[in-house]
């Protein structure tokens, strides 16, 4: 005979009578403290507002005759607040008007002398700087989440760009068919060259960072001579610039329907792809759950039988692939006329940033990219009126301000969440 028991759900605890129930706060006192909380949302808010503070100092600091004005502040204070004013402020109008919307080419527009393709050209090119960042960020951020530093997406990007080029000069293919092709042979190329950090941590310990930028010097330096190369190499330009990809590999633009010069292209899409499938790779599958394992405590992931070592090969070779991606983007997209050694810009190395400021989450990083994309379209196209540098200097300082969120809780006067304050690590040093 089978005897069942029953027990009883426990019941929350009654208040004593006359014992008043503790009230929650307000609405507005909890917001209050979330805002004077060193919280990962709150410290990235306040890097950003910092780093933009820091630029105006700079802008001032850099103009002759604002410094002019200062000299006799205590005389006339309103000519050094005016003139700081209008410095400043012109510089990060010019540079929202170069990556978001000119409202002088609104003007013009609704006076007949614009088109609409004038009008979107700053989000376009928003958008183009954009694309290589989201798959850059996703790379140094997929390696973050395994405990990893893939400081090597540079090079992982060089040679999915050489990936995609080749085939997509190399092969007489319908764009249907073209285009996915070349697009995978770029992160075929990126993840081979991406998993080799790996594969010599596994074996051998090497650590990620020094082998991984070793071969970033490595990829530079195969670029330069492959495009000398009579098989990569122009045929009809003496400059040093690759062939073409023939038409059906070249990447559709999204906005050609309104302007062939919008360049923005469908990589985009791709790339917004790419975020959500590492978002549910990393919050839904086995391997995620293994690669967040692994970051978490590898010692830990070991006992529970998890291969430390196949995990490093594959996270990298994945991250590697992203890049790789990257890449296909540029050789595809901007780069569809022939690449050269100044193509690949510093993508990879700004994806760190990227993946730094987005907290190694995919919609952060993406979030990130877009921002980061912006400041250098506007930087780019608000010539003269903000220095070429500004860029550089607003991100740097950015991911010096993330990356040390004890600065902000300390500069800000800001509480301690309760978890403590949280940083990402890359471990195995």
């Amino acid at each position: 005979m089978t005897v069942t028991t029953e027990t009883e759900a426990p019941t929350p605890e009654q208040p004593e009578a006359g014992e008043q129930p503790e009230k929650r706060p307000p609405f507005m006192v909890l917001f209050g403290r979330y805002l004077t909380e060193a919280n990962s949302v709150m410290v990235t808010i306040y890097s950003l507002l910092l780093a933009f503070l820091l630029g105006a100092v700079l802008l001032i600091v850099s103009d002759e005759h604002v410094r002019g004005t200062w000299s006799y502040f205590f005389s006339r204070p309103t000519d050094a607040l005016e003139a700081s004013w209008e410095v400043v402020s012109n510089a990060y109008v010019s540079l929202f008007e170069g990556a978001i919307l000119n409202f002088h080419t609104l003007d013009r527009m609704a006076a007949g002398n614009a088109d609409v393709g004038d009008l979107l050209r700053p989000i376009s090119e928003t958008l183009t700087y954009t694309t290589p960042l989201i798959f850059t960020g996703l790379a140094v951020g997929l390696a973050f989440r395994a405990g990893l530093f893939n400081i090597g997406a540079q090079g992982q990007l060089v040679f999915g760009m050489l990936g995609a080029l080749i085939v997509g000069f190399g092969l007489d293919l319908p764009a249907i068919v073209h285009i996915p092709l070349a697009v995978v042979a770029g992160a075929v190329a990126g993840a081979a060259f991406g998993s080799v950090p790996g594969v010599l941590k596994a074996t051998t310990g090497a650590h990620e960072v020094i082998s991984s930028i070793m071969l970033n010097n490595i990829a530079a330096l195969f670029l330069v001579w492959a495009i000398g190369t009579g098989f990569l190499h122009s045929a009809t330009r003496s400059e040093l610039v690759t062939k073409p990809v023939d038409d059906s590999a070249i990447m559709p633009g999204i906005l050609a329907p309104i302007d062939d010069d919008l360049r923005v292209n469908y990589s985009l899409v791709i790339g917004a792809a790419a975020a959500v499938f590492v978002w549910w790779l990393l919050s839904k599958s086995t391997f995620g759950y293994r690669i967040r394992a692994v970051g978490f405590n590898q010692h830990a992931s070991a006992t529970a039988g998890m291969s430390i070592g196949r995990t490093y090969v594959t996270t990298m070779g994945a991250a590697g692939a992203l890049a790789g991606l990257a890449g296909a983007a540029l050789a595809l997209g901007v780069g569809s006329g022939g690449i050269t050694t100044n193509t690949a810009l510093e993508y990879g190395f700004d994806g760190i940033t990227v993946a730094l400021l987005g907290r190694a989450n995919p919609g952060g990083i993406v979030a990130a990219a877009l921002l980061f994309g912006a400041l250098k379209a506007g930087a780019l196209s608000a010539q003269p009126d903000v220095p070429v540098d500004m860029s550089t200097l607003l991100q740097a300082t950015i991911v010096l301000f993330i990356a040390a969120p004890a600065l902000v809780k300390a500069l800000l006067r800001l509480r301690a969440p309760r978890g403590g304050l949280v940083t990402l690590e890359a471990k195995g040093w």
